[in-house]
């Protein structure tokens, strides 16, 4: 079975080529999905006749008969057609609709353009993965992260300087849905003049501050800035979409990192030669959600100094028992559950 296309090369082979009769969406991020079926619908259906060749269906509202319906359908006033149909995994597998799509898979309509999707966390489907175009969407490393915002920003009508792209990314993360809808927001609400919008800016329309994201309370965690790391709590856990399981599950990614560098360091390893272990593992793991790969390779460098393999061994059981405390009731404050664990992170003695 051969490989499944990358988000980029699905755009570049729609460029180039017309759309193929079946093209099947599996992967972690839904919304560069909407994004790859937008194109697809661009490229097969002219506006003017969208209303009537273009159909948008959830799996588990149809039954094979519906199936079979919407895929012969012949297009009106066009030569083609377009059908969505999202959530496969509603499907049981047993499920005789499945039946139909198999059937239709091996004859497709040549007036008929097939999208079908899974959602998150699915197993795709063999048989649809190996009769259709099959796209698997990953989320984007941040060098490509930085491309989006800015198509996505162009798309709105509004640009950023580097300095407030940048910042956008540390105060709302890799998250697409919530970075297209802060990019939104600051296109109808600030006032550029013709001109990028800058970094305080971004700060003001957003709610965080610069040097007050998520990403800089992780690093004073890390770096074993006690004060620094305490006084931030609030700050951090007001900001949007931010909640004490995301600050907790961002401090134990940094953790593993820590432990990678710190076992490269105690490997007598130069300080270059762990900076640069460290990047290869970034780029060979690609996480998610942890920034810019250099930046975050150079933090846990540079921390590995202050910890001892058992003190990164005993943090990340304690971040693991604030993660189940925080899960586990809705009575405690996040505050003081976040604080406490950092106080067994940091003793005031190691405090930097």
């Amino acid at each position: 079975m051969a490989a499944p296309l990358s988000f980029d090369s699905v755009y570049r082979l729609l460029k180039r080529d017309p759309p193929a009769p079946v093209y099947y969406l599996t992967g972690d991020e839904d919304m560069l999905k909407e994004e790859v079926v937008q194109w697809i619908v661009d490229r097969t259906v002219d506006a003017a006749s969208r209303d009537f060749n273009l159909d948008l269906r959830n799996a588990g509202d149809l039954t094979g008969e519906d199936f079979h319906a919407l895929v012969e359908t012949p297009p009106m006033l066009a030569d083609r057609r377009v059908v969505v149909v999202k959530n496969l995994e509603q499907w049981r597998s047993n499920a005789k609709v499945w039946i139909v799509v198999h059937r239709y898979l091996e004859q497709p309509s040549p007036s008929t353009v097939l999208v079908l999707t899974h959602g998150p966390k699915q197993k795709p489907n063999n048989k649809v993965a190996q009769a259709a175009v099959h796209v698997r969407v990953e989320p984007l490393n941040p060098d490509r992260l930085r491309r989006w915002v800015t198509m996505r920003s162009d798309r709105a009508g509004v640009s950023f300087t580097d300095e407030a792209a940048e910042h956008l990314l540390k105060a709302v993360g890799a998250s697409l849905s919530q970075l297209a809808m802060e990019i939104e927001k600051l296109s109808v609400a600030a006032t550029v003049n013709g001109e990028a919008v800058d970094a305080d800016t971004v700060a003001a329309l957003v709610g965080v501050r610069r040097g007050e994201t998520l990403q800089d309370w992780v690093e004073a965690a890390l770096l074993r800035q006690l004060p620094r790391a305490i006084e931030m709590l609030p700050i951090v856990l007001a900001g949007s979409g931010t909640n004490g399981v995301r600050m907790v599950s961002s401090l134990g990614a940094g953790l593993i990192g820590l432990m990678l560098a710190r076992a490269l360091t105690d490997a007598d390893g130069s300080r270059s030669q762990v900076h640069r272990g460290v990047f290869n593992a970034i780029r060979s793991s690609r996480p998610f959600g942890i920034g810019d790969w250099g930046d975050q390779a150079a933090l846990w460098t540079e921390a590995a100094g202050f910890w001892s393999s058992t003190e990164i061994s005993e943090a990340l059981v304690a971040a693991y028992e604030c993660d189940r405390r925080l899960k586990s009731t809705t009575l405690s404050d996040e505050r003081a559950i976040l604080a406490g664990m950092l106080l067994q992170l940091i003793p005031a003695e190691a405090a930097a």
